[in-house]
């Protein structure tokens, strides 16, 4: 037996992260919910964005991608500005939080569980903490887009 001493290893594959299904309900007015399920998704190649699809009973599902840190301050407090927000309910029975979605043409309001939501945002960032969120940013390619660019159509 020898030991291999060249420079090339093999990297170790980041870890699955199980998407995550809730049932959440849909507040459609101050007295009426409607139960809905909502699947969370984590790419640990975009960890600061988290996709969440909104699935319709019938038509199309309703996808938003939300900051992984929205969510989870929303959580304890009230977090987000503008299209999304998010905060916790008062205290009763089981730990919820609103989340409040809006655009042109939609404002919906949702009501989630939190527990099994932390859970799964903190194994989230056992696999890529806050501080590592924008370690593999393009950020050269990521201004130049912004700015038009070499290699940018009309440039």
């Amino acid at each position: 037996m020898h030991r291999d001493h060249s420079p090339l290893r093999a990297r170790s594959a980041p870890r699955h992260v199980p998407s995550l299904v809730l049932d959440i309900d849909q507040m459609l007015d101050e007295f009426t919910r409607q139960a809905v399920q909502a699947e969370f998704r984590f790419d640990p190649d975009m960890p600061a964005v988290i996709t969440v699809e909104f699935l319709a009973e019938r038509g199309p599902s309703l996808i938003w991608r939300i900051g992984r840190e929205l969510l989870h301050r929303g959580l304890t407090a009230m977090s987000g500005s503008g299209d999304v927000r998010m905060w916790p309910t008062l205290p009763g029975e089981r730990p919820s939080s609103w989340l409040l979605l809006e655009s042109q043409e939609v404002e919906v309001l949702f009501e989630l569980p939190t527990a099994e939501l932390t859970e799964w945002l903190d194994t989230t960032y056992r696999i890529a903490p806050a501080d590592t969120e924008m370690d593999g940013l393009d950020w050269d390619g990521f201004l130049l887009g912004l700015t038009g660019g070499p290699g940018m159509p009309g440039a």
